[in-house]
């Protein structure tokens, strides 16, 4: 066997073993807990820190005072911080859904388990709105049927939960049965369609709310519900809502 046949067959052996499969049989990881004992990178620092500053700058920009403390756990049927929200959202949403469409919202219906943080006495800023509301959930107007607003009622007879609402007045009995039901004082035709303004998350079955699923047309406003209340705060210098009559139980 001459150089050049030796050569050959030495390249070819090296090429075909090359061709060899590689197969992964054990991956390692460790679990590195993020603590004050990790140093930081005075780089990374220095890049975050002009950033950091502006968005806690623009978070903690007071937009309005409130006079005491609210909570969703401080009423029953209603509570001061849910109807204001329900409020907020009419009296913000309701030009925007009229200049579209030449019509007012009805009423509002929102989720008592959305109210994800309390305001406190004091200063409120944006950064408030973000704990109250901190989903990226937005403002919708369902046309309802009578039927639909049947059944959206009946579901707040059963629950018997604060779920926060505007425009709306729901009177039990003393044994927890529908008494009454009115929009602004007034009976409900339920031969008319409503226009219901509620979240995109309601809209789309949450907390089992299946009657917004039958429906005669759907309003995007593009208007998440946390925008609406930096731009209620901002219109609000002072807030003192309160828990009123909109949704109660008589006691004989």
């Amino acid at each position: 066997m001459n150089y050049k046949h030796s050569l050959f067959l030495i390249c070819l052996l090296i090429f075909c073993s090359c061709k060899q499969e590689v197969h992964l049989y054990k991956i390692e990881g460790q679990q590195i807990n993020i603590s004050d004992s990790l140093t930081s990178s005075s780089e990374i620092e220095d890049f975050i820190k002009p950033y950091r500053d502006n968005v806690n700058k623009n978070l903690d920009s007071i937009l309005a005072y409130a006079v005491d403390t609210y909570s969703k756990s401080d009423g029953e049927y209603n509570t001061a911080i849910g109807n204001m929200m329900a409020d907020a959202v009419y009296e913000e949403a309701n030009p925007v859904f009229k200049s579209r469409t030449g019509e007012d919202i009805d009423f509002v219906l929102l989720n008592h388990g959305g109210i994800r943080a309390i305001i406190s006495k004091g200063s409120v800023t944006t950064r408030t709105a973000y704990e109250i509301m901190p989903f990226e959930n937005s403002t919708v107007v369902v046309k309802l049927k009578g039927e639909q607003v049947q059944e959206l009622i009946d579901y707040l007879v059963k629950a018997k939960r604060a779920h926060p609402i505007s425009k709306l007045n729901i009177v039990l009995d003393a044994d927890g049965n529908l008494e009454s039901a009115g929009l602004n004082g007034k009976p409900i035709d339920f031969t008319k369609t409503y226009n219901v303004a509620t979240n995109d998350y309601l809209y789309n079955g949450g907390d089992r709310m299946d009657f917004f699923k039958t429906n005669d047309s759907l309003y995007v406003l593009d208007y998440k519900i946390r925008n609406v209340l930096i731009d209620y705060f901002k219109k609000t210098d002072t807030l003192n809502p309160v828990i009123d009559n909109r949704f109660i139980q008589l006691n004989n």
